[in-house]
């Protein structure tokens, strides 16, 4: 009888064990399966400024381009939805400030300025600033700009840099705005990202592009200053899509 009640004791307590195993493996897994902050609703919310081809653009009611689907490509690798709204560039920021918005992804370049509100990603793209011009302006260097207007996009670089160099400036909120304005003679010059006056450069054949010496830049996603655990998880996706050539595919599609 002893022996007996051992035995049925010692298995009680091997169950036991066994099932605290179980669920402290079960919650170790669904702890490593949750995603931080802005991911862990299992959606993610991007800001972007749907007028700067090819980076973000509308094909039809879709915004399309290289940000929405490298996003995209991002949300399916993490497993997390993404929606994507459209706005004025200039309040990106803050509506990732403001919760609006979990990131910004509109051909946003890394700027210390940037940096005092938002964090950003890893780089994954990079261009240069230059001036858009019409074809029969007789400008052809930044000298013969001198007291000339120049166009920009409100919260751009471009629009840094443009308000640092020249004394007049007409900032927009969209740069098919920017485009008209010059082709009416409103602006003199548009400094803006080259990648994007090639498309407007291939619509319009009364624009050229004249070159600058200005620095590359790189692209980034604009971030909360909050979310490093968040920030980390999608440079590693950025990573992975880079490594695997699939960020390179989306570039290639759209230039």
């Amino acid at each position: 009888m002893k022996k007996l009640l051992i035995g049925v004791l010692l298995a009680g307590l091997m169950t036991g064990c066994g099932s605290n195993n179980n669920t402290k493996d079960a919650k170790e897994a669904e702890s490593a399966d949750k995603l931080p902050g802005i991911l862990a609703d299992g959606k993610l919310t991007v800001a972007t400024s749907a007028d700067f081809a090819p980076y973000e653009f509308y094909e039809g009611e879709d915004i399309v381009g290289i940000d929405p689907e490298i996003v995209k490509a991002i949300g399916e690798k993490l497993k997390v939805d993404v929606e994507i709204k459209d706005m004025d560039f200039n309040n990106i920021i803050a509506s990732i400030g403001s919760g609006r918005a979990d990131i910004g992804a509109a051909g946003m370049t890394v700027d210390p300025k940037r940096l005092e509100n938002v964090n950003f990603t890893d780089t994954y793209a990079s261009s240069t600033q230059i001036f858009l011009i019409k074809k029969d302006s007789g400008i052809k260097s930044k000298d013969d700009l001198k007291d000339k207007t120049i166009g920009s996009q409100l919260g751009t670089v471009g629009n840094e840099i443009a308000e640092e160099e020249f004394d007049k400036v007409s900032a927009f909120a969209k740069y098919p705005d920017a485009v008209l304005a010059l082709q009416n003679g409103k602006v003199d010059a548009i400094l803006m990202d080259k990648t994007s006056a090639e498309k407007f450069l291939a619509a319009n054949d009364d624009l050229e592009i004249m070159e600058a010496d200005y620095e590359s830049e790189d692209y980034a996603f604009a971030i909360g200053k909050e979310e490093d655990e968040a920030k980390e998880i999608i440079n590693k996706a950025i990573k992975e899509l880079q490594d695997d050539g699939t960020i390179e595919e989306i570039v290639k599609k759209y230039k």
